[in-house]
């Protein structure tokens, strides 16, 4: 059974949202927030496998409550909702840690799988559009340049990848799903999956939206 919690501030759309995650065998929401204060305090309490996190909320907003969730150590993932699908936000969203973003006039089953998706360890971003979102706001990355801290942490954790998986992290931040780098690279898929989850370990990065992330901020991969 998959927990939820509801972090929306339109009672409508928190209403809405419980219909539909109740109507499911797998599914039940275990909370409702609707402000990011009442999110990471009903997070810390409830502990969820994923919040359904809105952007724009008053007080504390879906960023930060983002951020202090994943900050926190939790087992718990976000799933960033929000009302556009290049909304500067969301992108902030996803640098706060959130495991992907939806869009809040996805259809039904999209929202669902988005959930699951998220709640199984997956992002719920398809590479196309996670390289369009980041290409569009790669202006917010962070400058740093070499013999800063920032960019000697970012060193470190590139410096534990082979060749090989420094390879696939750049085509990763590429767009290119794992379909596409068994054909390209001539390397089974099983095999990409392989070298993918130890990226994710090696690195720290919780997700494949995260490790795209990550190929921008070491410039692996550069906006066009």
């Amino acid at each position: 059974m998959t927990t939820v919690l509801i972090a929306d501030d339109q009672p409508m759309q928190r209403f809405g949202f419980r219909m539909l995650l109740e109507s499911q065998n797998d599914m039940t929401v275990v909370g409702e927030a609707g402000n990011g204060t009442a999110a990471v305090r009903s997070a810390a309490e409830l502990n969820p496998d994923v919040v359904l996190m809105d952007i724009r909320m008053p007080g504390l907003d879906g960023i930060e409550a983002t951020r202090r969730i994943v900050a926190s150590g939790s087992r718990t993932r976000v799933l960033i909702v929000t009302t556009f699908d290049l909304d500067e936000y969301a992108y902030k969203g996803l640098r706060a840690g959130a495991s992907g973003f939806l869009i809040k006039d996805a259809l039904p089953e999209e929202l669902l799988s988005g959930i699951r998706a998220v709640a199984a360890g997956d992002a719920v971003v398809a590479p196309s559009l996670t390289r369009r979102l980041l290409d569009t706001y790669v202006q917010h990355l962070p400058e740093t340049g070499p013999g800063t801290s920032a960019s000697s942490v970012v060193d470190a954790r590139l410096a534990r990848l082979t060749e090989r998986e420094r390879e696939i992290l750049t085509v990763i931040g590429q767009g290119w799903t794992n379909t596409e780098i068994a054909s390209r690279l001539h390397l089974a898929e099983s095999t990409v999956k392989t070298h993918v989850s130890r990226i994710l370990a090696k690195t720290g990065a919780r997700d494949r939206v995260q490790a795209v992330i990550l190929a921008y901020d070491t410039q692996l991969v550069k906006a066009s």
